[in-house]
């Protein structure tokens, strides 16, 4: 499981993606999973992020899946149209 940080915006997004995708090719799991509960302060950085990491994970053959996603950042992804893109695990 990949731990998403407590404060992700645009400042810190790049780096956060960064780290996040080298933890995927790093790991043989057949699966990601983001676990998004640390987030408190975030923008929608945090969705581009995700899907980002969702791009790269079935780039990779992974599953993808995030978990305890706060219900402001769900309602952007609502907002956004993209909700059913960050589904929880099955």
């Amino acid at each position: 499981m990949l731990i998403l940080p407590a404060e992700l915006t645009h400042e810190q997004s790049a780096a956060c993606c960064r780290m996040l995708v080298q933890g995927m090719k790093s790991s043989s799991d057949p699966a990601v999973v983001m676990d998004a509960s640390a987030l408190s302060k975030f923008d929608s950085s945090a969705l581009a992020v995700l899907l980002d990491c969702r791009r790269e994970a079935i780039a990779m053959g992974k599953k993808f899946s995030v978990v305890r996603l706060p219900p402001r950042l769900a309602g952007l992804a609502a907002l956004y149209g993209v909700a059913e893109l960050l589904p929880a695990p099955a």
